[in-house]
């Protein structure tokens, strides 16, 4: 039974009338599945899934400090972004631990929004203020965190930029990583073309009274597409199977980018941010542990968190763990993410994972865990 205390987004009757299963993630009440996890998971692969995302955090930086003081705070260089478009960033603790993976979007000139993991909202507004009023007194720029007063949702799969067409006509034109404000009712609404689950998609933003009517819409046109409401078990098997990482999972304050393979993101050749210095030492000296993507070679359950993965080199030695594992719906074998010691990450390695007590056969495999045939 949920509790109580739980929030709610603005699409929870929507939800319950769907027939949703609800369950508890990160503070909020959401649905975990409609009809099925492996059927909404194909039908996204396949066609279009719709997600409420609404749990997830939206952070305003405006005022021509702003760029000075997210490129101090972020590892990305938020300095390459042209107005309209996005990229994906990092927020670290000065010894490279990782607070929080997010989108960073530069709307306008002087005005750039974040967007943050749920369980994270508060842990990131304390600590971006936090610097603001100690190391960064001085900068011009407002920031304000609009969590509460917007909803947010994603359509993703390859029928996505038919279906936003529909409402949204230049917002199937724009490019992976762009973003863009419309109206929606009267209202100002952000679509941007990305997404959690390794295909095209949008991501959608409006206040809160605006959200089911959009849904509803989007549903509507969707529909005669394959168009589904999707939980967030298959927001997780999509990802998983994208290899991408989840915060509290692949990313810890104990994990750093360098750590989690997301070196890409990690811009040392900008002025100085949070975390540089150990990040440039991980980047040049090398780590002891990486993580990688796996999948089961053998007939076993799948693999689930903080599951031993072991060396299938004689030596019986304990290398790592699980983060992430499931099973996965596009390939029918179990999947998942992990930690292991950096001489057993490169492709094509073997591994076993210990599952209910007996160690079963697995290969490194490069990420994306899942592609799709050209």
């Amino acid at each position: 039974m949920v509790e109580n205390s739980l929030k709610r987004t603005a699409l929870f009757k929507t939800h319950t009338a769907l027939g949703a299963r609800m369950v508890g993630f990160g503070g909020w009440e959401m649905p975990v599945l409609y009809s099925g996890i492996a059927q909404e998971h194909l039908a996204v692969r396949e066609a279009a899934g719709l997600f409420d995302i609404s749990h997830m955090g939206e952070f305003l930086f405006d005022g021509p400090d702003a760029l000075e003081f997210l490129n101090r705070m972020l590892t990305n260089d938020l300095g390459k972004l042209e107005p309209g478009s996005g990229q994906y960033s990092l927020l670290c603790q000065d010894n490279g631990g990782v607070i929080d993976d997010l989108y960073a979007y530069r709307l306008g000139q002087d005005r750039y929004l974040l967007i943050v993991n749920a369980s994270r909202i508060e842990v990131d507004w304390m600590w971006i203020k936090a610097q603001r009023n100690t190391r960064h007194k001085v900068l011009q720029f407002e920031m304000t965190d609009c969590s509460d007063a917007l909803s947010a949702m994603a359509l993703q799969g390859p029928k996505a930029a038919g279906i936003i067409a529909g409402v949204f006509p230049a917002a199937a034109e724009r490019l992976k990583n762009q973003i863009a404000e419309f109206d929606f009712a009267g209202a100002a609404a952000w679509v941007s073309r990305t997404g959690y689950t390794g295909e095209d998609g949008f991501e959608l933003v409006v206040p809160n009274k605006h959200a089911a009517a959009l849904w509803e819409q989007l549903l509507s046109l969707g529909q005669a597409l394959g168009l589904v409401p999707a939980g967030l078990g298959a927001r997780d098997t999509l990802r998983t199977e994208a290899g991408y990482s989840l915060y509290g999972h692949e990313l810890t304050s104990d994990t750093t980018p360098i750590e989690a393979g997301l070196g890409w993101a990690v811009a040392l050749d900008k002025p100085d941010f949070i975390g540089r210095e150990m990040l440039a030492a991980q980047k040049q000296d090398g780590v002891s542990r990486r993580c990688i993507g796996f999948k089961m070679t053998g007939k076993s359950a799948p693999p689930r968190e903080q599951y031993k993965i072991f060396a299938a080199d004689g030596t019986d030695r304990e290398i790592g763990e699980v983060t992430s594992g499931t099973q996965s719906p596009s390939l029918g074998c179990g999947i998942g993410l992990g930690y292991v010691e950096t001489a057993h990450t490169k492709p094509g390695t073997g591994i076993e994972i210990e599952i209910r007590n007996r160690r079963s056969p697995a290969q490194v495999v490069k990420r994306p865990i899942f592609r799709k045939p050209d």
